[in-house]
């Protein structure tokens, strides 16, 4: 303390090592006091959820409705990743054919299986005319359709059918992705990445890590000054085993992580935001393969409509409800807009200053 006050009334009588500690001290002080600065106009957002939860997904949403969007430059550095999710999605149930013992319909589709096997799925960069015609043969034949229709017994992108069904339109010459390709091109996310978007005149940074479990242990470094928790699971996942473990299964795999975040520490004042994403997928596969093969104890409830989505997603909450039992199900026609997730972090910035207890908020998608 003498020391304090001495540097401070006799600045000069200081030695040459205790004048740079006061300069590393102002300095350091300095940085803290522009940080605090920035943290008032600054909200950070945790984005958190298992691998393919839409993640990624969110992230080009919020770009396209808070931030400069996909310039053209921008949707052609896409390109490759578009080919190669094709090719990867087309490997894929060439191999799963194989393995489920599904033939193909007509002779030619080996010579043109064979073709597309060929190639290193990662390494593609354009879509040579000979490849375009073997995928595009290949997903009329009857053999890779049902293999289709046989996808929860492997691991398959969830753009593959999207991507498949718009092959001429992607193979054409100048073929230049639309925001739609975009948004459904597939790349894991490794390590930690900051996502900063402008919001209602407020700085809102949303921090995306990894979903695999490899790149968990990652997290707990991102978990300080979080106003709000964003966790992603996708529903329709509940007949799918994990790509990492084809042991367990994906949901529930994904509400019990849920469950464990909710009762970590750093979150007990912290709103939790958890959107039960694509449902769209969840339609589609309902009428072939149903929740109760998967959930035995599942009542099953008329498909299709909102109510019985809504009560689905609910079921599979059941091991986490009571964390949720103050929860509000925002399940108006307005929830289901492809960009609705934006739209609800705007409800969120409206709600501040939050309750120091924070809050569960329950949205389906």
């Amino acid at each position: 303390m003498a020391r304090s006050l001495t540097w401070r009334c006799c600045p000069w009588c200081l030695t040459e090592d205790e004048k740079s500690a006061v300069r590393i001290d102002q300095e350091i002080n300095k940085i803290l006091l522009e940080q605090k600065k920035r943290d008032r106009g600054e909200l950070k957002l945790l984005l958190l959820g298992p691998g393919e939860s839409g993640k990624s997904t969110f992230i080009k949403q919020m770009r396209i409705i808070h931030g400069a969007g996909y310039s053209e430059e921008d949707r052609k550095s896409f390109r490759p990743l578009v080919y190669q999710n094709i090719f990867v999605s087309m490997r894929t149930m060439i191999e799963a054919m194989d393995r489920l013992q599904i033939p193909f319909s007509w002779p030619e589709s080996k010579h043109h299986a064979s073709l597309v096997m060929s190639q290193d799925p990662y390494k593609v960069t354009t879509f040579e005319k000979r490849y375009a015609v073997a995928m595009q043969w290949l997903w009329r034949d009857a053999g890779i359709r049902a293999c289709y229709e046989r996808r929860r017994e492997f691991h398959l992108l969830d753009s593959a059918v999207y991507y498949l069904s718009n092959l001429e339109r992607i193979t054409e010459d100048g073929y230049i992705p639309t925001a739609q390709d975009v948004l459904r091109s597939r790349m894991p996310t490794t390590g930690i990445n900051e996502y900063c978007f402008s919001v209602q005149k407020t700085n809102l940074r949303i921090v995306d890590v990894g979903g695999q479990k490899s790149e968990r242990k990652k997290w707990i470094h991102c978990f300080e000054n979080v106003i709000a928790l964003i966790y992603l699971a996708s529903l329709s996942e509940y007949d799918q085993c994990l790509e990492e473990n084809n042991q367990e299964n994906r949901m529930k795999e994904s509400l019990a992580l849920f469950g464990t975040i909710l009762e970590l520490p750093w979150f007990k004042s912290t709103s939790v935001i958890l959107f039960l994403n694509k449902t769209d997928i969840l339609e589609e596969k309902i009428p072939t393969s149903h929740l109760a093969t998967y959930f035995p104890s599942f009542q099953v409830q008329e498909a299709g409509s909102l109510k019985s989505r809504c009560q689905q997603g609910w079921f599979l909450l059941e091991g986490v409800r009571e964390n949720l039992s103050q929860a509000s199900c925002l399940t108006s026609a307005g929830c289901l807009h492809f960009f609705s997730i934006p739209r609800l972090i705007d409800g969120l910035l409206q709600s501040l200053p939050l309750p120091s207890h924070g809050f569960r908020c329950l949205i389906f998608l």
